[in-house]
């Protein structure tokens, strides 16, 4: 490899690092130290370009020469400042609490050492104190630690410190229940992000944090906007790598959200590219969770499965996506199961905890438990009462349009599903808005209404053809209406159902038996039940039943 001068190469990365192309900056510095001495200021600026283009270690040993040479040099502020970048790096890029918090408190000895007491970088270590106290479950301590940043941050005039405390006292805001008044001071803390001068790791670490809290509000405008900002923002920045796993999966929720598929499946190959070079990326259970939910919605369940498989292998609970897969199986009683484990768990988020009872209500329903998918409707009633969140608002109505249909109360589930369908519309969501017209169909077949059913499965036809092709599409317009206690499943459980399917297929008991690895007492057990909940003292009663309610 020809040498390359030292000023013609401390030159390229300058200007290199002038237009954002991170990685002609950081090959640009590599061969300059090849060639020559760089400055201290100049081994920092290369260990931030190695940093954004995800050459961590390279990084690391970079910024810790930066460190000891600004400290030779008798900067003390340089030195603090790097070994803060540098700790926040090792605890947020690749979740080094150890090492991290090792640097954060190298910054505060040099400080110490120097007798400097006052400085914008103990602001730094008071954002890094309430980042423990937030993480450890102690928002109200967080918030105190965060205003105190905020201050030094004022006095001082320091964008950086603004925007991280900022951060953290809006996070803190929210975890301590004052949800509008922390999404408020979090929307201040972006538009100072975006469009001012902080350090791009500030920057990226802050954008990617707002989403998260918009996704965990529930808040689909805030999420789609603050989303579309930090994309305009990593666009002009050549060889970014931070900043592109769970911030992107997010965008893949929302361009999957509002139909854009192929869109979200360029979006997700490029996260999944990512998560392999980097296996230890906390996103990578999200990443191949989210790819088993695109396979889902087309139909693609053998691709959803093993997606969702991936998923667990990285620590991510493939519920209630492999339920749902199971369900289109049409295997209620295993998807109902895991349905019910999932939602037993200790400590599910709300967000995922809204997934998994919209899902227990269609599992519920399909199984013939219609008081466990009433639970899971009323939860989901519970939780859009207490927030502003259209998108929760849209599952809950809809959870409660499933549950009247399957009742039998063609008129309150018309009444619920229409606005469920009006939510949808407003946040662009045609595959669910689609869904909901499926349902608003099947009411309006009880009420007597032909007309009105043919045309809401006409307009559902036209928006899921081009989203999940023929295939799907008319095994979604061909679902039934869930059987509640009035109707053909007749209160069975889960596991009656699957009985009766076996049953109804000529199987004996002992086949039933070793299919379901039951005992021949249990099975005997379950289709006396049967036939005692469905009225019927034979089995080719109870075939003839299964099939004339489609259960079989």
């Amino acid at each position: 490899m020809r040498a390359v001068p030292f000023e013609d190469a401390r030159d390229e990365a300058r200007d290199a690092l002038a237009r954002q192309a991170w990685g002609e900056a950081r090959a640009a510095y590599a061969a300059a130290d090849a060639a020559g001495e760089l400055s201290p200021a100049e081994l920092e600026e290369w260990g931030l370009a190695a940093v954004l283009t995800g050459e961590y270690v390279e990084s690391e040993g970079v910024r810790e020469r930066a460190h000891y040479a600004h400290l030779d040099a008798g900067d003390v502020d340089g030195a603090a400042r790097v070994a803060f970048w540098l700790g926040l790096a090792l605890v947020t890029l690749r979740g080094e609490m150890a090492r991290g918090g090792g640097w954060f408190a190298r910054m505060g000895r040099v400080l110490a050492d120097a007798g400097i007491t006052d400085s914008v970088w103990a602001g730094h270590d008071l954002v890094t104190a309430g980042m423990r106290a937030f993480f450890a479950g102690q928002p109200e301590l967080a918030l105190g630690l965060h205003e105190r940043a905020l201050a030094v941050a004022d006095r001082f005039a320091d964008t950086d410190l603004r925007v991280l405390a900022g951060n953290g006292h809006g996070q803190a805001l929210i975890a301590c229940g004052e949800l509008a008044t922390g999404l408020a001071e979090l929307d201040e803390t972006m538009v100072l992000a975006t469009t001012g001068s902080a350090h791009p790791q500030a920057v990226g670490l802050v954008c990617c944090a707002v989403i998260n809290a918009c996704v965990e509000c529930m808040d689909v405008r805030r999420t789609a906007e603050w989303t579309d900002a930090l994309t305009r923002w990593c666009d002009p920045q050549q060889g970014l790598v931070p900043f592109q796993g769970q911030c992107a999966v997010h965008r893949v929720e929302l361009h999957q959200l509002r139909g854009r598929w192929d869109g979200a499946q360029d979006e997700l190959r490029n996260v999944l590219a990512h998560v392999e070079r980097h296996p230890s990326d906390h996103s990578a259970g999200m990443a191949y969770y989210q790819h088993g939910e695109l396979c889902r919605v087309r139909g693609d369940h053998a691709g959803a499965e093993a997606a969702y498989r991936e998923a667990l292998r990285h620590g991510r609970d493939p519920q209630p996506g492999l339920a749902l897969v199971r369900l289109a199986q049409g295997r209620p009683g295993p998807a109902l199961q895991a349905i019910r484990r999932a939602l037993d768990e200790p400590h599910v988020r709300r967000v995922a905890r809204t997934h998994l009872l919209a899902a227990g209500v269609e599992c519920g329903l399909a199984a013939g438990e219609l008081e466990f998918a009433r639970g899971c409707a009323d939860e989901l009633a519970g939780f859009a009462a207490g927030t502003d969140s259209a998108l929760l608002a849209a599952v809950a109505a809809g959870a409660q349009g499933s549950l009247a249909l399957a009742e039998r109360r063609p008129g309150p589930a018309a009444t619920a599903l229409r606005e469920a369908l009006g939510r949808w519309f407003a946040l662009d969501a045609p595959y669910d808005a689609a869904g909901c017209r499926i349902r608003i169909a099947q009411a309006c077949r009880l009420l007597g209404d032909e007309e009105t059913a043919e045309l809401e499965l006409d307009a559902a036809r036209l928006a899921l053809l081009p989203l999940c092709g023929p295939d799907e599409t008319q095994r979604l317009l061909a679902g039934r209406i869930p059987e509640g206690p009035r109707g053909g499943a007749a209160g069975l459980t889960a596991r009656e159902l699957e009985v009766l399917r076996l049953l109804a297929t000529g199987a004996s008991n002992r086949g039933i038996a070793e299919a379901l690895v039951l005992s021949d007492k249990t099975v005997a057990r379950h289709v006396a039940n049967i036939f005692a909940k469905i009225g019927v003292s034979s089995r080719a009663a109870a075939t003839a039943y299964a099939h004339e309610r489609r259960l079989a």
